[in-house]
């Protein structure tokens, strides 16, 4: 970012800080926001965590994909453990954005920056983000992470010093510039599917845990295995993770 978008976050920080304080406060994560038009194509994910077997390599391919900085990641996987001993399992569950329908952090962005796509992604423009962070907030999920500047050891070249694909933008991260000091989050690979790809992370499944296709289709396939969605959500009882909030997540995991 340069002096202009400094000049604007501190001025919103100055003369509207403590308004926009007021008004996160009253905003529970769960509190509904006009969903993009019913109809289209909805992208979303159907993550089987029986297949999923921890190996990590959707977070591998998801950092070399967007050629994220350190402390910035955009797809972790969680571990649990069931069970009581002698009888216990490890079990992993992938958290990438959930991509709401009724998105809490378009909700209390002030300069809109955060916003619903029309196929049902929420994106992020980055000359609008000022860096306030209500939208990390508001996430009831943990899903989106603030870019500080920092760096990996130079030393090891990483995939950081090359420009980010993402949004079809490819921007070169540089002090004091966009996409330093901005939020930034996952996005199901917007890069990747604008050109007929999948989302790197479904790509690398070495289990084919993860499945991507259109939600709204009734016929949707899965785009990287070919399975049809809507059987696979039919096959055992799906789960979304805090439905209760009313976020409407575009993720799906079957138990």
């Amino acid at each position: 970012m340069g002096k202009h978008m400094d000049m604007t976050r501190r001025g919103f920080l100055k003369g509207a800080g403590a308004a926009g304080l007021a008004a996160t406060t009253s905003v529970l994560p769960g509190c509904l926001q006009e969903a993009p038009a019913a109809g289209g194509r909805r992208w979303g994910m159907v993550i089987d965590r029986r297949r999923c077997v921890g190996c990590r390599a959707c977070m591998v391919a998801c950092k070399a994909e967007n050629h994220t900085p350190s402390g910035v990641c955009y797809n972790l996987v969680l571990e649990e453990e069931a069970g009581s001993y002698p009888h216990v399992t490890r079990r992993f569950l992938p958290r990438p954005c959930m991509q709401c329908q009724h998105s809490s952090c378009t909700l209390v962005c002030p300069t809109k920056a955060t916003y619903h796509r029309e196929d049902g992604i929420v994106a992020v423009d980055y000359d609008k983000c000022i860096g306030c962070r209500y939208c990390i907030a508001a996430c009831p999920y943990g899903a989106r992470c603030f870019d500080y500047g920092h760096n990996y050891d130079p030393n090891l070249t990483p995939p950081e010093r090359q420009p980010s694909p993402e949004y079809g933008e490819n921007r070169i991260r540089r002090k004091g510039q966009s996409p330093i000091g901005n939020v930034r989050k996952c996005t199901f690979c917007l890069h990747r599917i604008t050109k007929g790809l999948n989302p790197a992370c479904a790509e690398t499944c070495i289990g084919h845990a993860i499945h991507f296709g259109d939600l709204n289709d009734p016929g949707g396939l899965c785009l990287v295995h070919g399975e049809k969605l809507q059987e696979l959500l039919a096959s055992r009882a799906p789960m979304r993770l805090k439905e209760e909030l009313g976020n409407e997540p575009s993720v799906y995991y079957l138990d």
